[in-house]
């Protein structure tokens, strides 16, 4: 298992839900690719077919994906998904705050997190970009594109960053996240 695993499995989580939200068929500004495929994918993640379909055959050998019997795309189980990163992230891809630097807020520094928790520091957590306003300590992202990403993709950055907040944070805050992150991904 690779890190960005998450990163396209937490992707394909959004898209389902945009799938929902939506007539059933997602609005897709690249009429020649489909979100789904391994070409929009990438397009969507910048990270390149070969580890985007890398990536989904890890997943679906490990249980945290399956193949649609009728569509053949690939689907996150989302149950497997949340235990996994609930319980294991932390231990498998841990974050280690680094210099301050400029970025994009994650964890409980991100728009939709923040102030639901007093921090018990002064400095917020940030991915490091050179299109970010806010200045905090530098967290690695999962992969190197996740910056560019969430940008184009809200559902995509919340997830993220509560993700961040479970590999960052201390027992409550971990708790809080998993909370959050259970009625997204199990809502069901």
């Amino acid at each position: 298992m690779k890190s960005q695993d998450i990163v396209v499995l937490l992707k394909l989580v959004s898209l389902q839900e945009e799938e929902e939200k939506g007539s059933g068929a997602l609005q897709w500004s690249f009429p020649s690719e489909a979100p789904y495929s391994v070409r929009g994918l990438e397009s969507l993640l910048g990270i390149s077919k070969t580890e985007i379909n890398a990536s989904i055959k890890r997943s679906v050998s490990t249980g945290l994906a399956i193949k649609d019997r009728d569509s053949g795309r690939p689907k996150p189980n989302r149950r497997n998904l949340h235990s996994f990163i609930v319980h294991g992230l932390k231990f498998v891809f841990p974050a280690k705050p680094g210099a301050m630097t400029r970025g994009i807020p994650t964890a409980f520094a991100a728009p939709m997190l923040k102030g639901q928790l007093v921090s018990g520091g002064e400095y917020i957590y940030v991915w490091p970009a050179a299109e970010g306003r806010d200045m905090g300590q530098s967290v690695q992202p999962l992969f190197k594109s996740v910056p560019e990403a969430v940008q184009r993709d809200e559902r995509l950055y919340e997830y993220l960053a509560l993700v961040d907040a479970i590999r960052l944070g201390n027992q409550r805050e971990v708790g809080l996240a998993g909370d959050r992150l259970s009625e997204r991904l199990l809502k069901k």
